[in-house]
């Protein structure tokens, strides 16, 4: 795993608790009330659902954007998959974006200008940042530069016994 002896971020599911909360009262402090909370899947699925509950907003919308192919390689662009969501549901609402981590800040610079034009307002939140994101997101909860072992994908998938395994990206 970390043989090479780079700096891991190691996120525990308890510690991804503390973390939504504290990113949850971020948001509160600052008066901010989304009316939606727009989750990216696969990983902003579990912060926008802390946060929903944390924020007392029952509308949670989900886009899912294709964008890592494989270990080190990436699209030139994301893409957003269908189902996409309906504008219209959007006009005049503020929306707060929810993502575990913006690497690149492509994909939520995605979802972001997809919400511009329709939405009263849009704000985003994630746990991690990176400083090479192209969005710079409203709330963090923390900045690092290192590669981040998320408690959801540190695992392999389970499967029946007898299936083959196919490791994830995030296990390589």
């Amino acid at each position: 795993m970390s043989g090479m002896g780079e700096q891991r971020e190691n996120l525990t599911y308890e510690r991804f608790g503390v973390a939504v909360r504290e990113l949850a009262e971020k948001i509160a402090e600052d008066g901010y009330e989304p009316d939606i909370v727009l989750s990216i899947a696969r990983g902003g699925v579990f912060v926008a659902g802390g946060l929903a509950y944390a924020l007392d907003c029952k509308n949670i919308h989900l886009v899912n954007v294709e964008f890592y192919t494989g270990v080190g390689t990436t699209l030139d662009m994301p893409v957003m998959l269908a189902p996409m969501p309906n504008a219209i549901d959007f006009s005049d609402k503020k929306v707060l974006i929810a993502d575990d981590v913006a690497d690149t800040g492509k994909t939520l610079k995605l979802v972001r200008d997809f919400c511009l034009g329709s939405v009263a307002e849009v704000r985003s939140a994630v746990i991690y940042e990176k400083p090479q994101s192209l969005v710079k997101c409203e709330y963090i909860w923390k900045r690092t530069d290192q590669w981040i072992n998320f408690p959801w994908s540190v695992l392999p998938p389970c499967r029946k016994s007898g299936t083959p395994i196919t490791p994830s990206r995030e296990a390589l």
